[in-house]
């Protein structure tokens, strides 16, 4: 269901920037905890950076590429890892067992974390952000979502198949803008979910766009899946438009 060690993320549909710098880091969350993280510096930035929130395997390869995508667009891409107080290290590969791992994850740690993935991003040390998103996936979709709620600093987030009943309880106090890119094969969530949740933002007046892809599995955005490359491109423009048109 999540990304593998097949997966690939897709081509941008285009680039604009060599990659400056890129490698693995630790950041420090604000009880003292180390978590892994992973930024990828554009040459050319364009002054939008982008918290990635990976799926239950955390900070795999896959979204390591996936910054280094990012930063060939100009955007300054920083992946975060959830399990710092849980793994016994920090290696992510196929043997990682991300579904235990994200049964045992605390939350409200999770967020003090990507509080300081964003202290991270927006403090110069990457290159000028002047605008900060989230773009999560899978568990990470919902947790993107709810920074509209739990991150003022932030223009906008970013959510690909996420479950709405995790951040569902936070549509009230919700008001960055979102993006919603839901799978309409998804095995985790289901089209009248999905569908709901667009009536929810709607109805709450949180400010959205919401794009429901009818034949996409969970964990469509992959270039290993060649039926889904139509999807995966319609993707990548709308999440690289609404950076450009939710920039502050």
């Amino acid at each position: 269901m999540c990304h593998t060690d097949e997966s690939r993320p897709p081509a941008p549909p285009e680039t604009t920037s060599a990659v400056a710098e890129a490698g693995a880091l630790r950041l420090t969350s604000a009880d003292g905890a180390g978590f892994l993280a992973y930024q990828a510096v554009p040459e050319t930035p364009t002054g939008a950076g982008v918290v990635l929130l990976p799926d239950v395997r955390g900070a795999h390869e896959f979204y390591r590429d996936l910054a280094r995508r990012f930063a060939s667009t100009g955007v300054a891409a920083l992946v975060m890892d959830y399990y710092g107080r849980i793994a016994a290290d920090d290696v992510r590969d196929a043997d990682f067992d991300g579904f235990a791992h994200v049964s045992k994850l605390d939350r409200e740690r999770a967020q003090d974390d990507v509080v300081a993935a964003v202290d991270h991003l927006v403090s110069g040390a990457m290159g000028p952000v002047t605008s900060a998103f989230t773009v999560g996936f899978c568990v990470g979709g919902a947790m993107s979502w709810a920074q509209s709620a739990l991150q003022p600093r932030l223009a906008g987030v970013v959510g690909f198949y996420g479950r709405p009943a995790e951040c569902r309880e936070l549509i009230d106090r919700m008001t960055r803008p979102l993006l919603v890119l839901a799978a309409g094969a998804d095995v985790l969530t289901t089209v009248e979910d999905n569908r709901a949740f667009e009536i929810e933002l709607s109805e709450a007046g949180v400010p959205h766009e919401f794009r429901l892809y009818p034949d996409a599995p969970h964990s469509f955005f992959d270039g290993a899946l060649p039926d889904q490359a139509d999807n995966a491109a319609d993707a990548w423009a709308r999440v690289l438009a609404f950076l450009r048109a939710t920039a502050g």
